[in-house]
C-alpha cells in the first residue's frame, strides 16, 4: 500500500485519497468527494435557497403578467413561469449545488457518442417515422397545431419536455441500483484498473481483514450524481434524435404539402399562411405541426430508450461500464479511508 510520508531522504509518495479526488472531479463524480457533498447540503438549507426560490418566482410571475399583456396570449404567461423557474433552478443547480463538474463531463461523454448517433438511429427512428407520419398526413393534426398559439405551442413542447425528464427521474435510479448490486473482489480490481487505486486495491483485496465490496452500496448525493449523469447524457442523445425527426418533417414537408393542401387542412383563410424569416419553403403551420411531432417524439423515444431492453443496450451500454467503475473505485476510497484514519 502507498506511503504517506517520506523514509530515508526518499519523496513522499503522492496521498491515494487526494489523487482519487481528482480522479473523482474529473470523471464528472463530484458528490464522491466529501468537501462538495458538504457543500451541496449546505447550499439545500432553507436559508440558502429560499430567499432565491421566492425572488425566482416573483421575476417568473412579473414576467408572465408581462408577456401575456403584451402578446394578448394568456397561454404565454405560464410557459414563460415555467421556463423561468427551470432555467433559475438549473442556474442554482450547477453554482451552489456544485453540479457544474457533473453535468460538463456528461454532455462532453455525451458529444463524444456521436460516433454512436447513426446505429441508435438506424434502431430508433425507422419506426417512430413510420408512426408519426401518419399523423403528419393528416389533416386533424394541422388544424390541432395550426389552432395552437405561440404561448401554447410553448407550454406543450415544455410539458412534454417535463413529462421526459420526469419518467427518466422516476426510472434511472433504477438503472444505478442494479449496478452495485452484485460487487465482488473481481469486480473491484476491474473497475480500479488504471486509476490512482489500483495498488490500494490490490493491497484490500488481498487484505484477509478487509472488506472493500461492503462499501459498494451507493446512495444520498452520490446516487443521484449518477443519475444525473446519465439524465443529461440520455438528454443529448434523444434530443438529437428528436433534432432529426424536425429536420426531416421541415424538409418533407417543404417538398410534398401544396400550399394549397395546407390551406384546406388548417382552416386558415386563403392568403394568411406565412412563412418563416429566410425559409421560403417553410411555412408556420409546417413549423408548428414538425415541432409538436418532434416534441412528442422526444417523449416518446425516453420511454423506449430506457423500456425496451434493445434500445436500453444501445443507449445505456457504455455509460453503465462507466458507473460500475465509478462505484469501484467508490468502494475501494471508502475502504481506504476508514483504514488510514
Amino acid at each position: 500500500m502507498s506511503l504517506d510520508r517520506s523514509r530515508g531522504g526518499r519523496t513522499a509518495a503522492p496521498d491515494p485519497l487526494a489523487a482519487t479526488e481528482a480522479w473523482f472531479l474529473q470523471h464528472g463524480l463530484a458528490y464522491f468527494v466529501p468537501e462538495q457533498r458538504r457543500h451541496a447540503r449546505e447550499a439545500l438549507r432553507p436559508r440558502r435557497f429560499l430567499p432565491l426560490a421566492v425572488l425566482t418566482v416573483v421575476v417568473a410571475l412579473a414576467g408572465g403578467v408581462a408577456i401575456a399583456w403584451l402578446s394578448d396570449q394568456l397561454t404565454a404567461a405560464p410557459a414563460l413561469l415555467l421556463t423561468i423557474g427551470v432555467l433559475g433552478a438549473a442556474a442554482y443547480a450547477l453554482t451552489a449545488l456544485r453540479t457544474r463538474p457533473i453535468v460538463v463531463w456528461a454532455l462532453r461523454r455525451g458529444v463524444g457518442s456521436l460516433r454512436t448517433l447513426l446505429p441508435m438511429m438506424s434502431r430508433a427512428l425507422p419506426l417512430l417515422l413510420l408512426f408519426v407520419t401518419f399523423l403528419f398526413v393528416n389533416a386533424e393534426a394541422w388544424q390541432l397545431s395550426a389552432s395552437l398559439s405561440t404561448g401554447t405551442l410553448w407550454l406543450v413542447v415544455l410539458l412534454f419536455s417535463l413529462l421526459a425528464v420526469a419518467f427518466l427521474l422516476v426510472r434511472l435510479p433504477e438503472e444505478v441500483d442494479r449496478t452495485d448490486d452484485d460487487v465482488d473482489d473481481d469486480f473491484l480490481l476491474r473497475a480500479c484498473d488504471g486509476t490512482p487505486l489500483e495498488a490500494e486495491c490490490r493491497a484490500l483485496v488481498e487484505d484477509p481483514g478487509a472488506d472493500p465490496a461492503a462499501y459498494a452500496t451507493v446512495a444520498g448525493f452520490e446516487r443521484w450524481n449518477l443519475v444525473l449523469v446519465l439524465v443529461v447524457m440520455q438528454a443529448v442523445q434523444v434530443l438529437l434524435l428528436a433534432a432529426t425527426v424536425l429536420v426531416f418533417f421541415l424538409v418533407f414537408g417543404g417538398l410534398v404539402m401544396d400550399i394549397k393542401v395546407q390551406y384546406a387542412w388548417t382552416g386558415i383563410e386563403e392568403g394568411q399562411i406565412r412563412n418563416l424569416p429566410y425559409l421560403d419553403q417553410v411555412s408556420v403551420p409546417l413549423f408548428q405541426v414538425s415541432l409538436f411531432l418532434a416534441a412528442f417524439s422526444n417523449l416518446y423515444l425516453t420511454v423506449s430508450t430506457v423500456t425496451d431492453e434493445t434500445y436500453r443496450e444501445q443507449f445505456f451500454g457504455s455509460v453503465l461500464r462507466e458507473m460500475e467503475r465509478a462505484v469501484g473505485v467508490r468502494a475501494v476510497y471508502l475502504a481506504l479511508r476508514d483504514r488510514l484514519r
